[in-house]
């Protein structure tokens, strides 16, 4: 694989605030927000070239290169996709990730303090939906001076962002991207979600939201959510390739309450790392965006939006993918032909379930390639890959 786009800083900008706060979906408003991001390749002089990167609910706005001081081989969570000679080619693309609102990576959410206590919001923070992550998004470009995609990419929750940002502003995007991700969640999806929110809710330590700056967070709980979802993230086919029924530092079973099974110190490898980077309440509310993402409600609306603009959308699933199967990706696929948008589907085959998607698949890989090439191709100003 060629070399990646090395350093990179991540960047704050405040996109809200003064005479200019945010007003949510739901009315709730937002005195100031701050949002983190990152770029990577130049943009050119007809601003033709952008690419803008939705994260998934446990991402950030690194997705590629290295920061200063971090470990030189751990990159950004996409950074297999995003780089020089990459599918989304940094030579050719001027490529944009930004941590979502509510998250705790730098942008604006729950651990932030409200402006009026000067204390961080915990549960005070208002609820939020897709549409008010993509608001902020858009908001971030305006600064940026930024009018038009050539691309929205995602992955999972960010697909939901793409698809949205597609159906609301349909005038801003030539190509949506939507890779493993969900229209409206299955009621196993949702019971998945509510599981993992009381694992959190229900930690001793988790003080109704209120934990920061009192020496406990909710670790434990936090902790047990991500187990649960990280086993609905894997296929059983990459579980048994993993670990089997192999015993952790033994030859044989010690036949015990703790760890003895590999995929056991596995799961509790991944919960404890996760506690080390990420807000419980960040956690609660972004999985409750996707519990209520639904945006074919009104089909009607739909088609008259999309008819306003000219979008194409690509919508790829994964064979192993048992969280958003492929029958999700069918259903979001046939709605939007339904309401005239031209649609390219594809079924990847890859054993690595859910987080496919993050993976170098070649299949996968030079899907996307191909198609944010013909993207490019019609917009003009962008040379072709060398």
């Amino acid at each position: 694989m060629p070399d990646g786009v090395g350093l990179v800083e991540t960047q704050r900008v405040v996109v809200f605030g003064g005479d200019h706060p945010l007003t949510l979906d739901s009315g709730a408003v937002i005195k100031e927000v701050e949002v983190a991001y990152e770029t990577y390749g130049e943009l050119n002089s007809e601003r033709s070239n952008a690419v803008f990167i939705c994260h998934a609910l446990s991402g950030d706005a690194h997705a590629a290169g290295i920061n200063p001081g971090d470990d030189p081989n751990r990159p950004g969570w996409w950074d297999n996709l995003i780089g020089p000679g990459r599918p989304l080619d940094t030579n050719r693309f001027h490529v944009i990730c930004a941590n979502v609102l509510g998250g705790c990576k730098g942008t604006t959410g729950p651990s932030s303090n409200d402006p009026d206590t000067g204390r961080p919001y915990g549960l005070r923070f208002p609820q939020i939906q897709v549409r008010d992550l993509v608001n902020v998004h858009r908001a971030l470009l305006t600064k940026l001076g930024i009018s038009r995609l050539l691309a929205a990419v995602g992955g999972s929750l960010g697909g939901m962002q793409a698809l949205q940002w597609s159906i609301d502003h349909p005038g801003e995007i030539d190509g949506a991207l939507i890779v493993a991700a969900s229209a409206r969640l299955s009621a196993q999806n949702i019971a998945f979600s509510a599981v993992a929110r009381e694992a959190i809710m229900r930690d001793p330590d988790f003080n109704d939201g209120d934990y920061y700056g009192t020496g406990s967070r909710p670790d434990r709980g936090l902790a047990l959510a991500r187990m649960i979802g990280h086993i609905t993230y894997l296929s059983e086919e990459s579980m048994r390739e993993k670990f089997g029924r192999r015993i952790q530092d033994a030859e044989v079973p010690r036949y015990g309450f703790d760890v003895d099974f590999q995929v056991e110190s596995y799961l509790h490898y991944q919960g404890q790392s996760f506690v080390e980077r990420f807000d419980a309440n960040t956690y609660l509310y972004l999985g409750r965006v996707m519990d209520y993402f639904d945006p074919f409600t009104d089909p009607i609306r739909v088609r008259e939006q999309l008819a306003r603009g000219n979008t194409g959308f690509l919508v790829l699933s994964f064979d192993s993918d048992w969280r958003f199967s492929t029958s999700h990706a069918r259903d979001m696929a046939a709605e939007l032909r339904t309401a005239g948008a031209p649609v390219t589907f594809r079924e990847i085959s890859s054993p690595h379930g859910h987080d496919s998607f993050l993976f170098p698949t070649p299949d996968y890989h030079q899907t996307v390639t191909g198609y944010i090439d013909r993207l490019a191709a019609s917009a003009g100003g962008i040379a072709p890959r060398r």
